[in-house]
């Protein structure tokens, strides 16, 4: 029998579901948290052969103390994972320790977690991408900004999703930006005018895809989370053939095995110089896990299939054994608290009862990013997907004299 030590597997909340089919498939799962053993969800406790509790996942001497309990108890580990941005590099530095070669080792990190070491993978992959700028002082960065203009963006060379990443638009901007900077290294990127699509897999030991979606987020997650605005994004019907083509390059120029991944491209919304043309796919990011917060679920509901199943058999068996049923588009829209919608809740519950799949709070830490009421949903053509999008978003007129 095969042991999986799965981290963190009641943060995201439906990430249960993943030890449940690996369960189903004959493993060992062998469960690491910090939360206590009483306060997991039912559902979890009964997909876990043992759970260890640490006082912080942070502190990796916990961690690996724990994973050598597993060692001790249960043998040796074949796999161990937490398909969380969050843990990655010390999933992989756990790997490493413990001579599990079923994933990203210690030395794998610099390709998948910095965003300038990625540049070189995505030229390898002949796929183009924006130019860029490791940031030293201001003098260097304004000497890049005369190169290739106003706006750049800045974000953490080795950061998570939007965090920390602005938009610089004046040099007043870039003086505020030195001003208020961690004491982190940063990577500066001249502006893409695009859309972000994504290119979503389950990838098998030989680097073949065995599932493949993608998504489109019409709206900026860094704008979403730096102006509080909603938050909007959707699981395609179908996956573009140019999406498709560039996430596989990617996947054999990372070299990319048994693995669920989640690429993020540019589409281009007009023509742009040294990148290409409108509608040409151009590389933002790697990540190597699932996309975020309820996106798995998003995708069942696509596709009338499981990857939580898929991925469980792909660990299992190295390969899938779900059959996918009818796609459709699945749409995600986040609402922020505070604004004055024209439909209120209830109306919105009312008008799309039969449309409607989840319907909940955003948890708090994901809500920066996702808006704080979540709504998703399934439609058969894009149209009343756009229709359902303008009937969540649409808020009352301010009334005048007021901002």
């Amino acid at each position: 029998m095969k042991n999986m030590v799965f981290l963190s597997p009641n943060f995201p909340t439906n990430y249960w579901q993943f030890c449940r089919e690996l369960k189903n498939n004959g493993l060992n799962v062998l469960g690491v948290g910090d939360a206590p053993y009483d306060s997991l969800a039912p559902e979890l406790r009964d997909s876990l052969t043992e759970y260890y509790k640490v006082d912080t996942l942070e502190d990796y001497d916990q961690v690996y103390r724990a994973v050598a309990y597993f060692a001790w108890r249960y043998g040796p580990i074949d796999w161990l994972e937490s398909n969380n941005e969050y843990w990655l590099e010390q999933n992989a530095a756990l790997r490493t320790a413990f001579h599990i070669t079923s994933g990203f080792q210690t030395e794998d990190m610099p390709k998948v977690k910095f965003k300038s070491e990625m540049k070189k993978y995505y030229a390898q992959a002949g796929i183009p991408a924006a130019r860029w700028h490791l940031v030293e002082g201001k003098k260097d960065a304004l000497a890049f900004i005369r190169e290739v203009g106003w706006p750049v963006i800045v974000k953490p060379d080795n950061g998570v999703g939007a965090s920390d990443t602005h938009k610089l638009s004046s040099e007043a901007d870039l003086d505020h930006f030195f001003q208020t900077k961690r004491d982190v290294p940063y990577i500066m990127e001249e502006f893409v005018h695009a859309e972000v699509n994504s290119y979503d897999a389950i990838i098998d030991s030989h680097g073949e895809p065995i599932f493949e979606t993608g998504n489109i987020t019409p709206m900026s997650i860094m704008d979403i989370v730096n102006e509080e605005d909603n938050s909007i994004y959707y699981i395609l019907k179908t996956l573009p053939a140019d999406t498709r083509k560039a996430g596989r390059a990617a996947v054999r120029a990372w070299g990319v095995k048994s693995r669920f991944v989640h690429f993020e491209f540019f589409r281009l919304t007009q023509d742009q110089a040294g990148l290409g043309k409108k509608g040409d796919v151009v590389a933002l990011e790697v990540n190597m896990r699932p996309c975020g917060g309820f996106t798995p679920d998003m995708m069942n509901f696509a596709h009338s299939t499981s990857v939580y199943k898929i991925w469980a058999d792909m660990i299992a068996f190295d390969r899938s054994t779900v059959a996918e049923g009818e796609h459709a588009f699945c749409a995600f829209a986040g609402r922020r608290d505070g604004k004055d919608f024209v439909l209120s809740h209830e109306e919105l519950l009312a008008k799309y009862a039969d449309q409607l799949r989840m319907v909940d709070r955003i948890p708090d830490v994901l809500a920066d990013a996702m808006g704080n009421q979540m709504y998703v949903a399934v439609f058969p053509t894009e149209a009343k997907l756009k229709a359902f999008y303008r009937d969540v978003l649409k808020t009352k007129p301010k009334p005048k004299g007021k901002q």
